[in-house]
């Protein structure tokens, strides 16, 4: 049974999250909050697997929520609901420790199908939707704390094989796991063996934060 908990200053929005989520056999909904400063609370009590947080809401907002809920070191994800699939904020929440974003208008389907991979330790935003999200907005935001101005710097990477490296790279300019496989002649379990291996040893939690820190680190650069 997959947990969540709704964080949305509107009552109509939560009760439609809800209403979806709890018609799904393997869902259920363990709280609400109305704000962010409700959705730490709400997330500290109830520790739920997955929270689907608004970003503007009034006090704390869903960025400032979501990067305090992350730093408890907690098992719970969070999966952004934004208005716009390329809204800046998506990814300020990403590099707050988000575990993907989805918009609100986005189908019944394919908002179940986010929690369960998100719940599963997935990413939900596709590759191509990673890659021109960060192109278009990194170029306008400030780097994060203790951001590293060279790659090779950085322990997070020294840690890496040559081929670990070549395939965070790639990751980072939108190749999914299938595209790595057939362009760098891997067999598609070689290839998970190694994305798991660099989440494992660079401490991301998943394939977008890994994205985030190849930008970061200056591993790739935005078109």
């Amino acid at each position: 049974m997959t947990t969540v908990l709704i964080a949305d200053d509107q009552p109509m929005q939560r009760f439609g999250f809800r209403m979806l989520l709890e018609s799904q056999d393997d869902m259920t909904v363990v709280g609400e909050a109305a704000n962010g400063t409700e959705a730490v609370r709400e997330a500290a009590a109830h520790h739920p697997d997955v929270v689907l947080m608004d970003i503007r809401m009034p006090g704390l907002d869903g960025i400032e929520a979501t990067r305090r809920i992350v730093a408890t070191g907690a098992r719970t994800r969070v999966l952004i609901i934004t208005t716009f699939d390329l809204d800046e904020y998506a990814y300020d929440g990403l590099r707050a420790g988000a575990s993907g974003f989805l918009v609100k208008d986005a189908q019944p389907e394919e908002l179940l199908a986010g929690v369960r991979a998100v719940a599963a330790g997935d990413a939900v935003v596709a590759p191509s939707l990673t890659r021109r999200l960060l192109d278009t907005y990194i170029h306008h935001l400030p780097p994060s704390p203790g951001a590293v101005a060279a790659e090779q710097d950085d322990p997070r990477l020294s840690a890496l094989t040559e081929r670990e490296r070549e395939i965070l790279t790639v990751i980072a300019q939108g190749w999914t796991n299938t595209e790595i496989a057939e362009r760098l002649h891997l067999a598609e379990s070689t290839v998970k063996t190694h994305v798991g291996r660099i989440l494992a040893k660079t401490g991301t939690r998943d394939r977008v934060q890994a994205v985030i820190l190849a930008y970061d680190t200056g591993l790739v650069k935005p078109a």
